[in-house]
């Protein structure tokens, strides 16, 4: 698995040029995210230029885990209070900066998360067919309280594990916040790891805009995100990655 850090530099999100970019995807008090249109785009500081790449991103995983609550988090919109099925697609756009270490650049992820209700996946087969169509990246979902989500992960990956499907792939497990209720054990999420060399990054759906804990989540989440992505964009090109340590890895 890519180690984070190896494409992008973390330490540049702690300095005052990543923090005066970051502000301007923040609301007023740098607590959470703006949330922003498809055609909209954050004003960066005068001194600071980068450049934009556009990713669409597909979400999967059992109705009820908590996908429509997870792009809304990562987006900074409102969590919803119930839960009920996402009608059709709908699609929702954010952005998150990172220095591509090897070129000394920053650039702007331009991220859209592409939802789909599962009946309305089943009913109409041209919506599965837009869904899916020059998808980047897929995020596989699962709830910490439903085993069974969990479960249907690996079926996921294998039903789109066809040929010529080159986008990266990421899981997201929901409700991490539901510590007594888990039905999924860390020795569970160290075998799919280890087994599918897929990273499972973990989210709590539940607001928290009184302290940092809430940002800092969804920009680890998202920095992740952009760095699988421009690891994928690197794979495609042919070229090589190099390794946290230093080293080069072949495609």
């Amino acid at each position: 698995m890519l180690s984070p850090g190896t494409l992008l530099s973390q330490e540049w999100y702690s300095s005052s040029a990543g923090k005066a970019v970051q502000a301007a995807l923040l609301t007023r008090n740098l607590l959470k995210k703006k949330p922003f249109g498809i055609l909209d785009k954050p004003v960066l500081p005068a001194n600071i230029t980068a450049d934009e790449v556009k990713y669409k991103i597909l979400l999967v995983g059992k109705s009820g885990v908590g996908k429509t609550s997870t792009i809304a988090k990562l987006s900074g919109n409102d969590i919803p209070n119930s839960h009920s099925e996402t009608p059709g697609i709908h699609v929702t756009t954010t952005q998150w900066p990172g220095l591509v270490k090897q070129m000394n650049k920053v650039v702007m992820f331009h991220l859209q998360f592409w939802d789909v209700g599962d009946g309305a996946m089943k009913k109409y087969e041209h919506i599965k067919a837009t869904w899916e169509k020059d998808a980047d990246c897929v995020i596989f979902l699962f709830s910490f309280v439903d085993r069974g989500s969990f479960e249907e992960i690996s079926q996921h990956i294998t039903r789109m594990a066809k040929p010529k499907t080159n986008f990266a792939k990421l899981v997201i497990g929901t409700k991490f916040d539901q510590h007594a209720h888990s039905e999924v054990t860390q020795r569970d999420i160290r075998d799919f790891e280890h087994t599918w060399k897929i990273p499972i990054l973990k989210i709590r759906n539940v607001p928290d805009t009184e302290t940092k804990n809430d940002l800092n989540e969804i920009s680890q989440i998202l920095a992740t995100i952009s760095e699988h992505l421009w690891q994928r964009d690197i794979m495609l090109a042919g070229r090589s990655i190099p390794t946290s340590d230093g080293k080069i890895s072949s495609c």
